[in-house]
């Protein structure tokens, strides 16, 4: 099989107002665009001479755009099923580029799409196959309030949900209590995680992490920037809850294997959008698997959820949790719903649902 071109089709819409916010200092919901000018998305359409076509997309489109054209490009050619070859190729790329995160690894996946269509097979069987029913937890915003919080927390609950992550304001105080009261809220029984949202500096991280131990949570993420590993490796050795890192930090899998060396995590965090696609990701959940460690899977959407379905070291599907109204009707969203707590991956073949592209090339505003 050879790759016959490599498209990306630029489309844009006007940006919404911000859904959501995260903590204190840190930009909301969306890519920043003003509310009403265009914002860009992509779609990376991989064609091929046996008439497979492989999807990716991404934000920021006119910058992936512009990869595609002075970069992917020069990838025709190539055998889509040599994905290790294909990731090698961009890595190279990405000595010079310095490619943003999110757009290190759309080959990639367009290419596993590819593979798992060919093979027949959902990826997550083509990866392995551990479970297609995976477990999902509450992911929250960051809202105004205790009582939001509160209410909130109570609907997931309703919905089935036995797993709570809070993105709180970044007051060491308010958070704490905050934390106390998630405890309160769902019982004995449910696991319970914080996501520090690099926050804060060493002895705030290493405080609020003993509040945490002291009600029983299951992991405490990302509390600290992730540069200043000896201070991550201090923390882990001083804290008994586990330490869940990496989220952000550049680098694929060698990346992760010096946070190992460093013993500067308990807990490691891999995505499809944030660790090279598919390949890159799984990469990191056997290198965590072979010393022992959990590899989290941040986030949500197709790719991720074939990456839960597919490593036996993971424990959640994250689900964002933004409003009541977003909440009910998380059973009712197609594939990637979520019904009593859980999420059942599709077995269709490849990786998501692809768009009509014909519609896709009418709307674009740009081709390349």
């Amino acid at each position: 099989m050879k790759i016959t071109d490599i498209k990306c089709y630029v489309l844009e819409s006007p940006a919404p107002e911000p859904a959501f916010r995260w903590r204190t200092g840190l930009a909301g919901a969306g890519d920043g665009t003003p509310p009403g000018q265009p914002t860009a998305n992509a779609y990376l359409k991989v064609e091929t001479d046996e008439e497979i076509v492989g999807l990716a997309t991404a934000g920021n489109g006119h910058a992936v755009a512009s990869l595609v054209r002075r970069r992917l490009k020069k990838l025709i050619g190539h055998d889509p099923l040599l994905t290790e070859r294909l990731w090698k190729e961009v890595w190279e790329i990405d000595r010079i580029e310095e490619i943003q995160m999110s757009q290190l690894g759309l080959l990639d996946i367009a290419c596993w799409d590819i593979k798992a269509q060919k093979a027949n097979l959902p990826l997550y069987q083509l990866l392995g196959g551990n479970s297609n029913r995976v477990p999902a937890y509450a992911s929250t915003v960051t809202w105004n309030t205790m009582d939001e919080y509160e209410r909130h927390i109570k609907t997931c609950k309703d919905e089935g949900f036995t797993a709570f992550k809070l993105h709180a304001w970044g007051d060491y105080r308010e958070d704490l209590r905050l934390s106390r009261n998630l405890r309160k809220w769902t019982g004995d029984k449910a696991d319970l995680m914080f996501d520090g949202s690099a926050g804060w500096d060493y002895v705030t991280a290493l405080k609020f992490g003993r509040g945490l131990e002291e009600v029983d949570f299951l992991w405490y993420e990302e509390p600290m920037r992730e540069f200043d590993l000896p201070s991550y490796a201090e923390m882990c050795r001083s804290l008994d809850i586990p330490v869940l890192a990496a989220e952000t930090s550049d680098g694929c899998h060698w990346n992760a294997a010096t946070w190992i060396q460093y013993r500067a995590l308990d807990m490691m965090r891999t995505s499809a959008g944030y660790k090279g696609g598919i390949t890159g990701a799984i990469k990191i959940a056997h290198l965590a698997e072979s010393f022992g460690m959990r590899a989290q899977v941040h986030g949500g959407g197709y790719a991720n959820a074939h990456l839960c379905a597919a490593i036996p070291n993971n424990d959640y599907y994250e689900e964002l949790v933004i409003s009541t109204e977003q909440i009910k009707g998380l059973k009712s969203q197609g594939d990637l719903s979520i019904v009593d707590g859980y999420l059942t991956v599709p077995n269709t073949p490849g990786i998501a649902p692809h768009p009509d592209w014909k519609e896709i090339e009418a709307k674009a505003v740009l081709t390349v």
